[in-house]
C-alpha cells in the first residue's frame, strides 16, 4: 500500500474511530496540526498530569529536553544472568546519565522511573510526548540464552522491518513485557501502529537515526559493541512519532564479559559518559541546523521552520 492510500485512510480514520470510541467509552483524541504532526491514538493508560515525572537541569524551559527510560522495573526484572537482573543495570546506568547531564547545565532531563517500580510500556513514550521531549532514549539490556559467547551493546531504531532475526525477536520479548508481567496491555492495534510508524519515517525518523550513530561513534574505544551495532526493531516503546527515540542494549546479561561491565561502577561509568558525550552532540547538531534555518529564513524573509 502506497504512502498517499494509506495517508487517506488515516484522515478517514479520526471519524471511525470516535464512532468506535462512542461505543467503547474510550477517549480518542483528534489529529492536530503544528508540532504534532502525526494522528494520535490513546486508548488508555496515559500518564495524569500529576504522575508525570520530575524536570531536572536547566531551569530555561526553552532548553532542550531528553527523557531517559530505563527498561522493565517493579516485578518485571527483564532479562536475568547469573543473578544479575537487567532492571537494576539499567537503572543505575540512568541515574548516572542524568546526573551527568544535570552537570552539564545546559540540558532538561527526566526519568520515566527513577526507582524499581514498574512503568508500563504505553506509559512510556506517552510521558515523552506529554513532557514535549526532544530526545528519548530507552535503555535495556539483554539475554542470549544459552549463548553465553553473544556480547556487544546495540542501538535500536524504529522500523516496521526488523533487520535481523535476531532483533526481531528482542523486539517480540520487549514489547511483550506488559503482558508477561500481568500488566493489561493498553495499546495501539497493529493497523494504528502501522501508521504511526509510517508517519514516523520523517525528519523525526532521521534524527533518531542519526542520534543512534553518535551513540555508536562516541562509544568506539570504550565500550563494546555487538559487530551489528546499528539495528531496527517495531519496538513498543519508540512509538512515539513526534520524538525522536532510540533504544540502547547495553549488552547481554548472559555475557561474562558484559556482565562485568555492567555490575561495576566504572564500567557503568563509561557507558553513561559515552550516552551523556552522544547526546550533547545531537543537541549541539540540531542547535547549528536551527541556527542556520534561522539565518536563512531570515535573509529571505520566510517564516522560520518549527522545531
Amino acid at each position: 500500500m502506497s504512502f498517499r492510500v494509506l495517508l487517506l485512510l488515516v484522515l478517514a480514520l479520526p471519524a471511525l474511530l470516535m464512532g468506535a470510541a462512542k461505543a467503547l467509552g474510550e477517549h480518542i483524541p483528534v489529529p492536530e496540526i503544528g508540532r504534532e504532526y502525526v494522528v494520535r491514538v490513546a486508548l488508555g493508560g496515559a500518564p495524569t498530569d500529576a504522575e508525570l515525572p520530575p524536570i531536572a537541569g536547566a531551569r530555561d524551559p526553552s532548553r532542550p529536553l531528553v527523557v531517559i527510560d530505563p527498561g522493565h522495573g517493579g516485578r518485571d526484572p527483564g532479562a536475568i544472568g547469573e543473578g544479575v537482573r537487567e532492571k537494576d543495570i539499567v537503572l543505575a546506568i540512568a541515574l548516572r546519565l542524568r546526573d551527568l547531564l544535570v552537570e552539564q547545565g545546559t540540558l532538561r532531563v527526566a526519568l520515566t522511573r527513577a526507582e524499581d517500580r514498574i512503568v508500563s510500556l504505553g506509559e512510556r513514550s506517552e510521558i515523552a510526548r506529554r513532557l514535549d521531549a526532544d530526545l528519548f532514549l530507552s535503555i535495556h539490556a539483554d539475554s542470549a540464552g544459552q549463548s553465553s559467547d553473544v556480547s556487544g551493546a546495540s542501538v535500536y531504531t524504529l522500523s516496521t522491518e526488523a533487520s535481523s532475526e535476531a532483533a526481531a525477536r528482542f523486539a517480540a520479548r520487549e514489547n511483550d513485557a506488559d503482558r508477561l508481567n500481568g500488566v493489561a496491555i493498553e495499546d495501539q492495534s497493529d493497523v494504528v501502529s502501522q501508521v504511526l510508524v509510517e508517519l514516523s519515517q520523517g525528519r523525526t525518523q532521521d534524527q533518531s537515526t542519526e542520534f543512534a550513530a553518535l551513540i555508536e561513534r562516541e562509544g568506539e574505544g570504550r565500550i563494546a559493541f555487538h559487530p551489528s551495532a546499528q539495528r531496527r526493531a517495531a519496538l513498543a516503546v519508540l512509538r512515539a512519532p513526534d520524538v525522536p527515540a532510540v533504544l540502547f542494549e547495553s549488552g547481554f546479561v548472559t555475557s561474562r564479559e558484559d556482565r562485568a561491565r555492567l555490575t561495576n561502577e566504572e564500567g557503568r561509568e563509561s557507558y553513561a559518559q559515552v550516552l551523556a558525550r552522544a547526546i550533547s552532540v545531537y543537541f549541539a547538531r540540531r542547535s547549528d541546523v536551527e541556527a542556520l534555518d534561522t539565518a536563512r529564513s531570515d535573509a529571505l524573509g520566510a517564516p522560520r521552520r518549527a522545531r
